[in-house]
């Protein structure tokens, strides 16, 4: 259970003063729906409200915070014109400007007569002082509320810094004093305040300096959710090391016959990876490994032959793709490779016909299908195994923990081998992995072609459609990639329909459109009619950004490249290149360039290596916008910084591995104390893990 003293950080954030539906939901958009969410959302700037000269001494372009008595209110003739009310002191005026303001509002906030603080931004208009829509207004007995270093946070579109100022500062109330769950001498050396204190510090800067990632707050609390992170994988890791496993050792002899009916041989890093593998299956503990493989070099050849360990074994394997796409790519790489060993293989997805089903399900319980490709289809209920013995889970940061749970829970300590073709650096590794057992593939397989490159402005736009037009005569088949599916007054990007319809009229019959919004079956109809040659352009959004294979297709135009990151741009790349013909991929880019935009373009020009692409991306952009972390799934810290806190990171990881070591249950004192951390930082899994375990 979670500890009492932590419920009301747990209530909904409408539960605080001043937010109510409206806002609840625009404060839930921006930080999270409960009240801690508010507690991570750390101010970004601050603006110093501490100066505040008289009227004459006020300077323009100044935050200024003045004492005046209210005059006259010029209430405009017309909604167009401003709202104008003119103060003073004894050195004198400043008028005070609104726009589309309510005179009983304003009259009411500033009665004519009366002594007010008022605090904003110094303009001159026309040789006067004047504030427009000032920050703050109070009566004189609340000056010394303004009177401060006041912290501004990130906002969303109709949320303001008042109710959200006022929103965090309830949440901060409702704290409770908790426990010192870091080592002390650690926190002693460290100079660190408690962690309630480290809270109010960062809430309440009196400097710029107070934000920074290293300054002694910001890195308490970093520190704080870095070892909550890597205690819950430590402990999950730990139980996974004591469940007794499912010894798995095949003979070589399906593995040999799949090899032989390969077009190609297995590149050195592959048969590591298969070695690796092997070893960790047949082990009295359960394999829990990540099989990190670039774009296009070959993790399902190695997928498969791990699951023909286990039907070497006389037990099953499933493989679980996120999309139906992905699953059927897989299920027809994975196929001829099968029937070559005499291995039935089946394919389970929710577009299933009933007997096909009906049949896939009846071989996996009796066991007559050792082998299954699937989506999340196969965490069902009334799908069940006769020996499952090994799970591959594909891209798996796509699921969420408990579907990847469900599947191994269809066997008994089920060997679990999770892939991601998304490069990851090793501090994002550790940061989101721990110390996982890693297998990389680093090599393309042999007589894949390099890429050729280009960047090229979209004021060229003309020029690329002569280029494909040629190919598109020869026979040629190419991508093109747009952001968007449909227009949008917001963002003036190209959209696929636009240019799907711009394109069809240039090639009649010859141009295809996918999205995510598509049935399926008309995905499937258009996939089909480009992988067999019928349509020679794809336009399609990132749908096709995983999974893809048309060997064939040679040529990947990616339209606004701007806005990509890195790793999509990568990802999208690794569409072409695949068969043994010269590739290109052209990356169109709006003018403008930002420098990182620029640096991010330069980098795909230079190299094909994903992993040196990540590593570039987290310094070029920082692990919170890291590969497109939001779009790949990657847990998002709120208060560590990979980069900045880097040391910590490595310091949390072997604390939380020393806790493990003397005290796996959490039962001492400060035990207790870490479990608080746990919920905290939602890190629930792991407390479950422990009363399971």
């Amino acid at each position: 259970m979670r500890p009492q003293s932590l419920t009301p950080l747990f209530a909904q954030v409408t539960s605080l003063p001043g937010i109510g539906p409206r806002l609840g939901k625009l404060v839930e958009k921006l930080a999270g729906p409960q009240v801690v969410d508010l507690l991570w959302h750390l101010p970004f700037g601050v603006v110093d409200r501490r100066n505040a000269p008289q009227v004459a001494e006020a300077q323009a372009g100044d935050i200024a915070t003045l004492t005046v008595t209210v005059d006259r209110h010029i209430v405009p003739r017309t909604p167009r014109q401003p709202y104008r009310i003119w103060c003073s002191d004894e050195t004198g005026e400043v008028c005070l400007t609104y726009f589309n303001a309510r005179e009983d509002f304003l009259k009411k906030l500033l009665p004519p007569g009366e002594v007010r603080v008022i605090s904003g931004r110094i303009d001159l208009y026309q040789g006067e002082a004047q504030m427009t829509h000032p920050d703050h207004v109070v009566p004189l007995e609340q000056r010394g509320s303004i009177l401060r270093v006041e912290p501004m946070y990130g906002l969303t579109a109709g949320l303001t810094q008042r109710p959200l100022q006022k929103a965090i500062a309830a949440a901060m109330e409702r704290a409770p004093d908790l426990g010192e769950w870091q080592d002390p001498a650690f926190v002693i050396r460290q100079r660190w305040a408690s962690w309630k204190t480290a809270l109010a510090l960062v809430h309440n800067p009196t400097d710029p300096a107070d934000l920074a990632p290293t300054s002694p707050a910001r890195a308490r609390l970093a520190f704080d959710e870095l070892l909550a992170s890597q205690l819950a994988i430590a402990l999950v890791r730990h139980h996974n090391r004591t469940i007794v496993g499912h010894p798995t050792r095949g003979d070589g002899r399906l593995r040999s016959v799949a090899l032989a009916s390969l077009r190609f041989e297995l590149t050195s890093s592959q048969r590591t990876a298969v070695q690796e593998i092997e070893a960790d299956m047949a082990k009295a503990e359960r394999m829990v490994r990540l099989l990190q493989g670039d774009v296009g070099s070959g993790k399902t050849v190695v997928a498969l032959l791990a699951m023909l360990i286990t039907a070497e074994a006389g037990a099953q394997a499933a493989l679980m793709a996120p999309t139906e796409l992905l699953a059927r790519q897989h299920h027809a790489t994975i196929a001829p490779l099968a029937a070559a060993a005499g291995v039935r293989l089946a394919l389970l997805t929710g577009r299933d016909s009933q007997k096909q089903k009906r049949e896939t399900l009846q071989g996996l319980a009796d066991g007559s299908i050792p082998l299954v490709v699937g989506t999340h289809a196969l965490v069902q209920e009334d799908v069940e195994f006769k020996d499952l013995a090994l799970a591959v889970v594909d891209e798996q940061h796509r699921f969420g923990v408990h579907q990847r749970m469900a599947l191994s829970s269809k066997g008994r300590a089920v060997d679990l081998l999770v892939m991601t073709a998304t490069p990851i650096p090793r501090t994002l590794m550790l940061a989101t992995y721990g110390d996982l057992d890693v297998s990389k593939l680093t090599e393309k397989p042999a007589g894949r072609q390099p890429i050729d490159t280009r960047t090229i402005p979209l004021e060229r736009l003309a020029d690329v459609v002569e280029a494909i037009g040629r190919q598109v005569a020869t026979g040629g088949r190419l991508y093109w990639v747009c952001p968007l599916i449909e227009e949008s007054e917001e963002v003036d990007l190209a959209n696929v329909e636009e240019r799907f319809h711009q394109l069809s009229a240039r090639f009649p019959g010859k141009v295809g459109l996918l999205h995510g919004r598509l049935k399926g079956a008309e995905r499937e109809a258009t996939m089909a009619a480009f992988t067999d040659g019928r349509l020679a352009i794809l336009v399609a959004t990132t749908v096709i950004e995983v999974g893809v294979d048309v060997p064939a297709a040679t040529v990947m135009v990616i339209e606004h490249a701007e806005r990509f990151g890195l790793a999509q741009l990568h990802q999208l790349r690794g569409r072409v290149g695949r068969g043994a013909a010269k590739s290109t991929c052209l990356l169109l880019y709006a003018q403008p360039l930002g420098e990182t935009a620029k640096a991010r373009l330069a980098i795909m020009r230079e190299t094909e290596d994903g992993f040196r692409i990540a590593e570039e991306d987290l310094r070029l952009r920082g692990a919170g916008e890291l590969l497109g972390t939001r779009q790949s799934g990657l847990p998002i810290m709120r208060l560590a910084d990979l980069i900045a806190h880097a040391d910590l990171l490595q310091a949390a990881r072997d604390d939380a591995r020393l806790v493990v070591e003397r005290d796996p249950g959490l039962q001492s004192e400060r035990g207790a104390a870490l479990r608080a951390l746990l919920y905290l930082f939602r890190r629930d899994d792991a407390v479950r893990t422990l009363r399971a375990g």
